[in-house]
């Protein structure tokens, strides 16, 4: 039975915004012009001739930059898109989108339209979603419930665009912020539980939970080990989103990293290193959120979300640096760090995805902190076994959603760094590539095309950045839909 430490959470999907298709501009809307030439034509928006003299000039003369008219009971903004469609032109729509949004905020706007005048719909795209995105806000603990009201609250939008998969795509994202963003005396491993039996009501979607018995009669060492501290029973989440018409014949995985908080167990964090750890859930939030995605833009692929979930805890319980574990495959594991967690809870839910016989497994997980001393919270640090006939397909995905993928190599070396005198494996390598060898680890679990994906460095940010915000960012969901929706293609 699980220990229940939440009473109640937010039903899935249900946010403040409103993203809705407008066919009309009324008198008195706040307005965002969407343009892609260097003259607005007058006709199509109600202008004086001074304005629309001065909306041409500074067109012409500096593109670049957006243009504010102060009617003084509403604002236009006037935008120039770039008619490039390249990595760098999607990049630079959705920052300017999020300009936008950040400036309409400061001035206390709650309602806008976007009016598209362009033919280039991936730049128009891109600008919506990081418009929208950069509305997303963590507020609901305020005492104070007038700061939960401010912002904006609902977004017209007059365009080609697809405006269903827009507002697919973005609450997925914030529904993952939101789950990261949750404290652990919030939301714990039976929250996260209840919260995805609330999304068995999704289109072709299934949930099952395997709970604690079946966990041990299944001998996962690994998620057991990880959670003998914690007060909280440890479950494994199985989501299946199966739609009738799926082009796939066998099924995509993902893989979850789900440790709901991680105090590094007896092998403890620092004060300061445990002050983000509730954002230790973020893969696994990853894979909640794109299969939400999935679910509501009805997209044809098999995929299965597997998220192996606990906390790692401190007590008189807890695994010790020296314990030999056995993992769910039968290999025993050396752990040396019980810090290095996070490996160990995927490995068993890496080799249980073997049952499904899958075309291709991607995990995620906040995994190292070497890959934030690689490259920063910018990208994301990839390895792959087996899965050489994915990676263009999934870096084209990252270069598109700008959730940019970094390789690593899996040479046979860094697998020497893993080995242990007294067991089959050791659950650390040494002070170098900590990404690779905590990736070689999990490659002894697997006998299928696999992604490993370390989302430890962008996953959550100490300060704002443009549309990813601040805290929680819903990295991977971005890059995952994009992947599995034109997967097949």
């Amino acid at each position: 039975m699980l220990n229940l430490l939440i009473v109640s959470i937010h039903t899935p999907l249900k946010m403040n915004l409103q993203v809705k298709s407008s066919k009309s501009i009324k008198t008195g809307d706040n307005l965002v012009i969407l343009t892609h030439e260097s003259t607005l034509k007058k006709k199509d928006f109600d202008f004086s001739k001074s304005q629309h003299q001065y909306i041409n000039t500074q067109l012409e003369e500096n593109p670049a930059e957006p243009i504010f008219i102060n009617n003084y009971d509403n604002y236009a903004i006037i935008v120039k898109l770039n008619k490039e469609k390249d990595e760098a032109s999607l990049e630079q729509s959705r920052t300017n989108g999020a300009k936008i949004a950040d400036w309409l905020k400061s001035k206390n706007i709650n309602n806008v339209v976007i009016s598209d005048t362009g033919t280039n719909q991936s730049n128009t795209f891109a600008f919506c979603e990081g418009f929208v995105l950069a509305t997303y806000s963590f507020d609901k603990y305020f005492s104070d419930k007038k700061k939960s009201e401010k912002g904006i609250k609902e977004i017209k939008i007059e365009s080609k665009i697809d405006i269903d998969e827009l507002r697919a795509l973005c609450q997925s994202v914030f529904e993952t912020r939101n789950l990261v963003n949750e404290p652990y005396n919030k939301l714990d491993a039976a929250g996260l539980v209840q919260y995805c039996e609330m999304m068995g009501d999704y289109k072709h979607l299934s949930v099952e939970v395997l709970p604690k018995k079946k966990i041990q009669s299944l001998k996962m060492g690994g998620l057991l080990a990880v959670n003998q501290g914690s007060k909280t029973d440890p479950a494994f989440i199985i989501l299946e989103y199966k739609p009738k018409g799926h082009v796939n014949r066998k099924p995509i995985v993902l893989v979850g990293k789900g440790v709901m908080y991680d105090t590094g167990g007896t092998s403890i964090k620092t004060s300061a290193g445990m002050t983000t750890m509730k954002c230790d859930m973020a893969g696994a939030a990853a894979v909640i959120g794109t299969i939400q995605a999935l679910s509501m833009a009805e997209i044809e692929i098999h995929v299965i979300g597997l998220i192996p979930v606990t906390d790692n805890a401190v007590d008189n319980h807890s695994q010790v640096p020296g314990d030999i574990i056995t993992m769910m495959n039968g290999k025993t594991v050396e752990v040396l760090n019980t810090d290095a967690e996070g490996r160990l809870i995927l490995a068993d839910a890496l080799y249980y995805a073997k049952r499904y016989e899958p075309e291709l497994v991607i995990d995620l997980a906040t995994l190292t902190g070497a890959a934030v001393r690689s490259i920063g919270d910018v990208g994301i640090a990839a390895m792959q076994s087996g899965a050489e006939e994915f990676i263009e397909a999934l870096q084209n995905s990252g270069s598109k959603s700008y959730e940019r993928l970094v390789w690593f190599p899996m040479w046979k070396e860094y697998g020497e760094m893993i080995k242990s005198d007294v067991a089959d494996l050791k659950n650390l390598g040494g002070p170098e590539a900590g990404q690779i060898t905590a990736a070689k680890f999990l490659e002894h679990f697997i006998d299928y095309p696999w992604i490993h994906l370390d989302i430890a460095g962008p996953a959550f940010l100490e300060k704002p950045s443009s549309y990813r915000g601040k805290g929680a960012t819903g990295v991977g969901v971005r890059l995952l839909y994009d992947f599995i929706k034109n997967y097949k293609n």
